[in-house]
C-alpha cells in the first residue's frame, strides 16, 4: 500500500530569491567535463571492471576528448590503487589530461590517496564529507560545527600533503548530500574550505555541488546553485562543479539549469551509468548542446564505437531508446513520421539548406555515425507509403509514382503484419520485384511490331493467356496506347491507362530503364506494374502487362 503522507520534502530553498538563471534561454558553451565512469560508473556495476577493461575505457575517454577523468578511490581498494599506479607508471596519461582521485575527509584515507597519486603529471584531489541534515543527525550524530571542522581539517591536510608530494595538484571539495543541506550552511562550509586553500588564478579550486540524491524539481537545484555562485568567496578563482544523480529522472535537467545558474563544470558518466538510477548522462547533455548549435567539446561522431566499447567494458546494455545513442532513437516506424522525414530529406536536397530542420529528427543521424538506410526509416506493420518509397528510392534508385508508393506500402504492411516482423531493405526490394515488376502470368506478350500509319501508331501484338496465343492488331496515339488497345481488343479487358512514368536505373551505356504504369479498373481502383529493360518501350509494355496481371 502506498502512503504518500510518510514523505516530506528534504530540500531547502536559499534564504534569498535566486532566479536569474530562469532569464537565460540555453546553455551557450560547453562546461568543463569530468568523466566519473571509472569511479561512480564502475562501483555501480554488478561485476566491476578489470584492470584491462579500465585501461581500455580510460583510452576511450581520452580519445573522445575528456580532459578531466576521475580514475577512482585509490584508498578504497587494491584494484583501484593498482589501476592508478598503472596509468602513472606506464605513462598512459596524456599531457593535456588531468586525472582525479576521490577521498573522504579522513586523515588515513587522504594520506593513502597521496601515496597512490604520487608522480601523476596533473591530478585533482577531490575530498568530501557529508553535510546534510539527515546525515548529520542519523549517521554522524555531529553538530554543524563538528561537520565544518571535518571539512576544514581535510582541506588543510590536502594542502600540507600536496606540498610534500611529487606532483602537480589541484583541490576539489564536495559538501556531499548538498541537496539535503541548508544552502546557508553549505555555503559556510565551502567558504571555510576556500579560506584554507586560498585559490588563485593560477591554481583554482573546485567546489562541487553534488545532487547526491535528487530531492527536488530541477528549478530548486538551480536556485541553490545560483545562491552558491553568487556568494562563494574567491569566486573568480573557483570552478563551480555539478555532480547530479538521477533519482527523480531529472539529472539532465538539473545539470542544464545548474549551468544556467552559473556552474562551470559537470561530473557525469557516459550513458548515465551510476549509483541507483545513475549519474547524469554526459552523452545526452553534450548532444543536447550540439542540437542547439553549441560545440560540446566531446567527440560523439562515432557513437556506435563508443557504445560498443562501453558495453564491452561494463557489461551494461544501452537501452534502444536512450537519447542519441540508442539503436532505435532515429528509427521511424510510423507511416506519417516516415512520410514527413522523406519529404524533409527531399527538401534539403532541393534547397541545399544550411541548417538541419528535418521533421522528427532533432539531429542529423550521420553526425553520430549512424546512416539513413539502416537507422532512420524502418518498415513494419505500422509503416506507410513514405517509408517504403524512401527506402526504394534511396537504396535501390526506384522513384515510384505517389499512388504506386501507397500500393507498395500496403503490400509491405501486409507481409510485415502476417510475419510479425520488421522488413529489411532487401526484403522490401524483393517484395517490390515479385509483386510489381515484370509479372507475366496469366497474360504475357511474346512479340510486338510497330509501324506509323495516318499520323498514328499501329501495332501487331502476339500475346498469350493461359496457354492460348493470340495475334491482334490495333492503333493508338503512341506505342504504349496501341499495345494497350490491342490487349483490350484481344481479351475484352476494361480499364483506362491512368499513370505512366519512367526513369533510368543506371547511368552508363548499358543502363536499364524502369517504367511504371497504373491502370484504373471499372470499380475505380488502381492496379500497378513496373517493367525493367534496356529498351524503354519494352519496359513500358512489361509494366502495362504487369498492371493488367495485378488487376
Amino acid at each position: 500500500m502506498m502512503t504518500p503522507s510518510k514523505y516530506k520534502r528534504q530540500y531547502y530553498m536559499p534564504p534569498v530569491k535566486c532566479m536569474k538563471w530562469a532569464e537565460k534561454e540555453y546553455v551557450e558553451k560547453a562546461p568543463i567535463w569530468c568523466s566519473v565512469d571509472l569511479r561512480d560508473g564502475n562501483q555501480a556495476l554488478v561485476i566491476p571492471m578489470s584492470l584491462e577493461q579500465k585501461v581500455e575505457f580510460f583510452k576511450l575517454l581520452v580519445k573522445i576528448g575528456f580532459k578531466e577523468i576521475e580514475v577512482g578511490f585509490p584508498a578504497a581498494s587494491e584494484t583501484e590503487y593498482e589501476f592508478l599506479r598503472t596509468l602513472i607508471e606506464q605513462n598512459l596519461i596524456p599531457e593535456d589530461v588531468t586525472i582525479q582521485v576521490l577521498t573522504q575527509a579522513r586523515e588515513h584515507i587522504i594520506r593513502k590517496t597521496f601515496e597512490a597519486v604520487k608522480g601523476a603529471p596533473k591530478a585533482i584531489v577531490h575530498v568530501y564529507n557529508s553535510t546534510s541534515v539527515s546525515q548529520r543527525e542519523q549517521v554522524f550524530k555531529k553538530s554543524k560545527e563538528e561537520i565544518l571542522k571535518i571539512a576544514v581539517d581535510g582541506a588543510a591536510l590536502l594542502k600540507k600533503l600536496a606540498d610534500e608530494t611529487e606532483g602537480n595538484f589541484q583541490f576539489e571539495y564536495s559538501p556531499e548530500s548538498f541537496t539535503g543541506t541548508e544552502p546557508e550552511y553549505a555555503l559556510e562550509v565551502c567558504n571555510a574550505v576556500l579560506d584554507v586553500w586560498k585559490p588563485t588564478a593560477d591554481n583554482k579550486a573546485i567546489i562541487n555541488l553534488p545532487v547526491t540524491v535528487e530531492h527536488s524539481m530541477p528549478h530548486v537545484y538551480a536556485s541553490q546553485v545560483e545562491y552558491m555562485c553568487d556568494n562563494l568567496k574567491y569566486r573568480e578563482n573557483v570552478i563551480v562543479s555539478l555532480h547530479p544523480h538521477n533519482d527523480r529522472g531529472c539529472g539532465v535537467a538539473d545539470s542544464e539549469m545548474g549551468l544556467l545558474a552559473g556552474a562551470d563544470r559537470i561530473e557525469g558518466t557516459l550513458f548515465g551509468n551510476g549509483e541507483r538510477t545513475g549519474n547524469v548522462d554526459i552523452v545526452t547533455l553534450g548532444m543536447n548542446m550540439y542540437s542547439q548549435g553549441v560545440d560540446p567539446k566531446i567527440d560523439f561522431s562515432d557513437m556506435p564505437h563508443i557504445c560498443e566499447v562501453y558495453e564491452k567494458c561494463t557489461g551494461m546494455q544501452i537501452y534502444e531508446r536512450s537519447p542519441y545513442s540508442g539503436a532505435l532513437v532515429f528509427a521511424a516506424f510510423s507511416g506519417s513520421h516516415q512520410d514527413a522525414i522523406a519529404k524533409g530529406m527531399h527538401w534539403r536536397e532541393n534547397g541545399d539548406l544550411e541548417h538541419w530542420t528535418v521533421p522528427y529528427l532533432p539531429i542529423d543521424p550521420t553526425d553520430v555515425g549512424r546512416n539513413y538506410d539502416a537507422d532512420v526509416i524502418r518498415i513494419n506493420s505500422q509503416s506507410g507509403k513514405g517509408g517504403v518509397g524512401y527506402i526504394l528510392e534511396t537504396k535501390f534508385g526506384l522513384n515510384l509514382p505517389p499512388k504506386m508508393r501507397e500500393a507498395m506500402g500496403y503490400a509491405a504492411k501486409a507481409v510485415s503484419d502476417h510475419k510479425h516482423k520488421e522488413l529489411h531493405p532487401d526484403e522490401i526490394f524483393s517484395l517490390f520485384k515479385s509483386t510489381f515488376e515484370n509479372v507475366v502470368e496469366p497474360y504475357s506478350i511474346n512479340e510486338v511490331h510497330f509501324q506509323q500509319k495516318d499520323g498514328g501508331i499501329v501495332t501487331r501484338v502476339t500475346s498469350t493467356f493461359r496457354g492460348k496465343t493470340i495475334v491482334t492488331e490495333a492503333a493508338g496515339n503512341g506505342r504504349l496506347d496501341a499495345v494497350s488497345n490491342a490487349l483490350k481488343k484481344a481479351y475484352e479487358l476494361k480499364y483506362t491507362l491512368e499513370t505512366y512514368q519512367e526513369h533510368a536505373l543506371e547511368q552508363s551505356s548499358t543502363s536499364k530503364a524502369i517504367a511504371y504504369v497504373g491502370i484504373r479498373k471499372p470499380d475505380g481502383t488502381l492496379a500497378w506494374g513496373a517493367g525493367v529493360d534496356p529498351d524503354i518501350i519494352r519496359a513500358s509494355i512489361d509494366a502495362l502487362v504487369t498492371a493488367i496481371n495485378n488487376r
